[in-house]
């Protein structure tokens, strides 16, 4: 990260030390703290505003701009980035038959989660959005483990569904 770019430099948790030794052990295979969810979404969904929704989530909460880099010392710190884009995909399967969706839906979210995430380079999350109806999507959400967990992804997925039912 460059100049103006940072905002903040953070210490790591003793299980972000655990999950970036591995992360850093092993890095040409399947990266196993990659975690991946698909969210159901149902009735009419607003793309634009979805995607501007997650991007008031990265200017509000400083650990989803993380990154993870060695000190000149070689300690570990976690860097906190100014301002960041949501990495952001969507994919239109409406026109195919039920079976090349699904399909198709699979093969997308098996690029992003083999798609490795370069720890030092933030945000350690990308959304695809995938429409299958007007009244029908998923969002899969793909991101490092050391970012967040279960428990905190489910926060997150409430304060999103909260700040899109208020427009943004």
């Amino acid at each position: 990260m460059k100049g103006s770019a940072l905002a903040e430099i953070w210490p790591l948790s003793p299980l972000q030390e655990g999950l970036l030794f591995h992360a850093a052990f092993d890095e040409q295979g399947p990266d196993v703290y990659a975690g991946q969810r698909a969210v159901e979404l149902t009735g009419p969904v607003r793309p634009d505003l979805l995607r501007a929704c997650w991007q008031a989530l990265l200017a509000r909460h400083a650990a989803l701009r993380a990154s993870f880099q060695p000190r000149r010392s070689g300690a570990p710190v976690q860097l906190i980035a100014r301002t960041l884009t949501v990495p952001w995909r969507e994919a239109d399967l409406s026109g195919l038959a039920a079976d090349a969706a699904a399909a198709a839906a699979a093969r997308l979210a098996q690029e992003e989660r083999a798609h490795r995430f370069d720890l030092a380079q933030p945000p350690l999350l990308r959304l695809l959005l995938r429409r299958f109806a007007a009244d029908r999507h998923q969002l899969v959400i793909t991101s490092h483990h050391i970012l967040m967990d279960g428990w905190s992804m489910q926060v997150l997925l409430a304060k999103l569904a909260a700040v899109y039912a208020a427009g943004g």
